[in-house]
């Protein structure tokens, strides 16, 4: 997970290949407590895939 984003900056990371991405182009979703960022499906598919096979916390559940 990515720290908060600069509300200035231009770009910002794709939360899966590390792509630098402008914020008017970048998909976002938005988790519970954060929101990730990626520069396309794919990545947001591989991140979704990845999310579903490590297990949430206890407390998380």
């Amino acid at each position: 997970m990515t720290s908060k984003p600069d509300p200035t900056a231009k770009s910002i990371a794709c939360e899966i290949c590390l792509k630098e991405v402008p914020l008017n182009e970048a998909k976002r979703f938005e988790a519970e407590d954060y929101v990730a960022h990626f520069c396309g499906l794919d990545c947001y598919a591989e991140w979704k895939q990845r999310s579903e096979k490590s297990p949430l916390p206890e407390n998380r559940k």
